[in-house]
């Protein structure tokens, strides 16, 4: 770890001071989510969701229409479009005092749900895609830099690393380069290992337990395993039995320093960290 850590995170209209773990609450819109709480076709639902996900105690809230778990296809620009902005506009209409961030990779939805009020861009492609970088620079989002090895589609066929830890570091460390030419600030980023973007079970353990060593310049990190194949393969739970383990996998990761976790079941996760702040110190 390089640098002192950043005290907090310029987001949209919002700054969050980073003094506490803040829990990120998901809000699928998706068909097809691997979790099982994907919400498609419902407004209401959508907006019940989400609501319920802040009341649970989220501190921001991580809309996605596109599936990204591993395998999974493509979605149409205009299909996410369709998914995303009636929520996402609803939400701003209704002035809810909470930040948005938009799980998205292509710059053209970034571009148009920045107009309409989102706070944040959580980007698993780390700003990589043509145009990404300038759909985001001249706003003051917040933004998620994500490592993945491949694509979804393939990224879990053969991930092979030499050496996991660095491997993605230099990765991160690059885009961070890449975000200081293109002008944006540092208290706008936010840096995410990739938890199972790419990665086996024994890769996902071995940045678990190093994921101090990838606190580049002081940067907030993003953990991301609620229900995640990765608690699975250690615990042999099938993903709706999961909780108690992504309970745990938060805990560790507070301890080691993340400033986002990112989880399905807010109210449960909550709890861990009041616990945890606690009785730790």
């Amino acid at each position: 770890m390089t640098g002192t850590s950043q005290a907090h995170l310029h987001c949209g209209a919002f700054c969050l001071p980073l003094h506490r773990p803040l829990l990120m609450g998901i809000v699928n819109l998706t068909p097809d989510s691997f979790s099982g709480d994907g919400i498609f076709g419902s407004m209401a639902m959508a907006l019940a969701h989400a609501r319920a996900q802040w009341e649970a105690g989220a501190d921001i809230l991580d809309l996605g229409a596109e599936s990204t778990r591993p395998g999974a296809q493509p979605t149409s620009l205009q299909e996410e479009l369709d998914r995303l902005l009636p929520v996402l506009e609803k939400i701003r209409a209704e002035g809810w005092p909470i930040p948005v961030s938009i799980d998205t990779y292509k710059p053209e939805v970034m571009r148009a749900v920045l107009a309409a009020g989102a706070d944040m861009i959580n980007d698993i492609n780390a700003l990589r895609v043509p145009g990404a970088l300038e759909a985001v620079a001249a706003s003051d989002c917040g933004i998620c830099l994500m490592h993945m090895q491949g694509e979804p589609l393939n990224m879990q066929r053969a991930p092979v690393y030499a050496d996991v830890t660095r491997e993605v570091r230099d990765f991160l460390v690059e885009r961070l380069a890449t975000c200081d030419a293109a002008g944006i600030a540092r208290d706008r980023l936010v840096l995410d290992p990739g938890f199972g973007f790419g990665k086996t079970l024994e890769h996902n353990i071995e940045l678990f337990r190093r994921l101090p060593e990838l606190m580049v310049e002081g940067l907030p990190l993003l953990v991301g395993v609620c229900r995640k194949t990765m608690l699975g393969g250690i615990t042999g739970r099938p993903v709706e039995e999961r909780l108690a383990a992504g309970l745990a996998a938060t805990v560790v990761a507070a301890a080691k320093g993340a400033k986002f976790i990112r989880i399905h079941d807010v109210a449960a996760h909550r709890d861990a960290l009041a616990i945890w702040n606690a009785l730790a110190a």
